[in-house]
């Protein structure tokens, strides 16, 4: 299903993707239509465990948070634009995405080493 998804991307998903991709943005690797508890997710950012969901004019609200609500549960998070956001704000969402992996860094230096013995 996600190589599917990947290959019908929408063109606010392909104009993000080619800012994302090959560690360009920030030094981190992203991933396209990945999986997530059971879940595709539209990009992925396993070392920081963030996610970042694009939605076009048909989302439904409800469903849209009980999946926000599985991403959060395995232990990441999403951010969420509009495909509108991206097409039009490209400079901001990457800002967006770049305080997210800004805030994710900072708290693995907060949290301590888990100690071993």
């Amino acid at each position: 299903m996600a190589r599917a998804l990947r290959r019908a991307a929408t063109p606010a998903e392909a104009l993000l993707w080619r800012e994302l991709r090959s560690g360009r943005f920030e030094g981190v690797k992203f991933r396209r239509q990945a999986p997530v508890d059971g879940r595709v997710v539209d990009f992925l950012c396993a070392s920081q465990r963030i996610t970042i969901e694009l939605d076009g004019d048909g989302h439904d609200a409800a469903r849209d948070a009980s999946r926000r609500l599985i991403v959060e549960r395995a232990g990441y998070v999403e951010l969420r634009f509009s495909n509108l956001e991206v097409k039009e704000r490209l400079d901001w969402v990457l800002g967006e995405i770049g305080r997210a992996i800004d805030a994710a860094r900072a708290a693995r230096m907060r949290d301590p080493a888990p100690r071993i013995g």
